[in-house]
């Protein structure tokens, strides 16, 4: 099975290139939405999230506000590792069981891990593989300012702690323009998936990269 990285930043559109791959039969493990499951009650970092952050971070019906814990950790390294140390570790035992299920089914398939800070974090090297899907900033700006809840301030205070994309795509086998429209971008993707898919059938190709990670 061939294991890909994907990753870009904030509003880059990679979710959109992880749908189109998702569609054409990989595997997708998304981080945020395994970061958001295992915070839910009962879920594996609930229990230990509420009681470092203080049911001060609790909504009505016991759920986690998430928006508030952003609020706590924002700014302050120490609270944000602390959280990281409690959802990081059931994040990454559900992929690999993803994964493990995946491989059973799909010996040469492709397994794609989405995840915003893949390169920030060195994880990376872990992979075949590399996808980076990338626009302007302005378009980032543009794009995460149409969603629920933003704020200019906050959007460019995201961006600050991101890596820019142009320096992310040196990292790239594969950057996916995404500054274009779906159209353009799912014929983008479909053409690097095909690419995957020769990779996968190869059982040489495991651990190679073209650029000798």
């Amino acid at each position: 099975m061939l294991k890909v990285g994907l990753t870009g930043g904030l509003a880059s559109g990679k979710s959109f290139v992880g749908s189109v791959l998702a569609e054409l039969g990989c595997l997708v493990v998304e981080a945020d939405k395994l970061g958001h499951e295992v915070l839910l009650p009962g879920a594996e970092a609930y229990e230990a999230t509420v009681h470092e952050f203080g049911e001060g971070i609790l909504n009505a019906d016991a759920t986690i506000d998430r928006a508030r814990l952003g609020e706590m950790v924002f700014g302050s390294p120490e609270r944000l590792e602390k959280l990281n140390s409690i959802v990081h570790p059931p994040v990454r035992a559900r992929s690999v069981a993803m994964e493990h299920d995946f491989a059973k089914l799909h010996p040469h398939g492709i397994a794609v891990h989405e995840a915003a800070i893949l390169i920030e974090t060195g994880s990376y090297r872990k992979f075949d593989r590399m996808i980076v899907a990338a626009c302007t900033r302005e378009q980032q700006i543009a794009r995460a300012m149409e969603r629920d809840g933003a704020t200019l301030e906050n959007v460019l205070a995201r961006l600050a702690r991101q890596m820019p994309l142009t320096d992310k795509v040196k990292f790239a086998d594969y950057v996916i323009d995404t500054s274009v429209t779906k159209d353009r971008t799912r014929d983008q993707t479909v053409a690097v998936f095909e690419e995957l898919q020769k990779l996968a059938a190869q059982p040489d190709a495991h651990g190679r990269n073209p650029l000798g990670r």
